[in-house]
């Protein structure tokens, strides 16, 4: 089955960074929040990824291209140019590097990819936003309902920190709760092909007629996460995300080293 990855946006809210690269190649401990995602999808068996390349997309193309080398050890003959990769952890994936525009619209650039995923089910997510979701669950729950689309829906964080109060005395400070009520749209789809066909070209938004449609013709379904998800829109979400790594505390890390 393919996960489709949305990686062409502009990333202005993050701008610090993105002047010089796609946000997806954004890192966080080293590694771009990108490989973050796809390690997440094949630590769940899931290993054939499709990516929508739009905004610097030469970053990401080259970064895959240069990963099997860069990844290990390396021998260089200088006299002949050969280069010999010896042992070093790499990662089985298979990955369609796929141009969608540089303007191209969320749903755009999924009605582009329609190549690749008219065959059967996919799963859908975007390239900026990391959950210890359980992918393989989603997927089950997906095939129990039948419809075209399931989302995966998640409590967005709070902004500020919470109190908890025990008449006035402070019994419980959590720095960045989840919100108590509301849910939203995390991303981490799972798909049927005949979702493209609610999308109409490049500059339809995923988010708006073609998931309004699908709510109103009843086929689409909300798998609700009550677990860990995190977008990184901004600078303070990157500097959280790197903490939570940096500290060995990063929920969405569900695969072993």
């Amino acid at each position: 089955m393919k996960v489709a990855i949305l990686c062409g946006g502009l990333g202005t809210r993050l701008r610090e960074e993105t002047e010089v690269r796609p946000k997806p190649m954004v890192e966080i401990g080293g590694r771009p929040i990108l490989w973050h995602i796809m390690r997440g999808y094949a630590a769940r068996g899931f290993a054939e990824f499709v990516l929508a390349l739009g905004y610097r997309q030469e970053a990401i193309k080259r970064y895959f291209l240069d990963y099997y080398h860069l990844s290990g050890h390396l021998t260089v003959a200088l006299g002949t140019g050969a280069v010999g990769a010896h042992e070093g952890a790499r990662e089985d994936w298979t990955v369609h590097l796929v141009d969608t525009g540089l303007g191209t619209q969320t749903g755009g650039r999924v009605k582009r990819l329609a190549h690749w995923l008219r065959e059967g089910t996919f799963m859908l997510t975007y390239g900026d936003g990391v959950s210890d979701v359980n992918v393989a669950d989603v997927l089950a729950f997906h095939r129990r309902h039948g419809k075209l689309a399931t989302v995966t829906a998640v409590r967005p964080p709070a902004r500020f920190g919470g109190l908890v109060f025990d008449g006035d005395r402070v019994s419980e400070f959590t720095e960045k709760p989840q919100a108590g009520e509301g849910w939203i749209n995390g991303g981490f789809f799972v798909m049927e092909p005949g979702v493209l066909d609610y999308i109409q070209g490049d500059d339809t938004y995923l988010e708006r007629e073609p998931l309004e449609r699908l709510a109103k013709d009843g086929q689409l379904v909300a798998f609700r996460h009550g677990g860990f998800w995190q977008c990184m829109d901004t600078l303070r979400d990157l500097k959280l995300l790197e903490s939570l790594w940096e500290g060995g505390r990063a929920p969405w890390q569900v695969w072993r080293e």
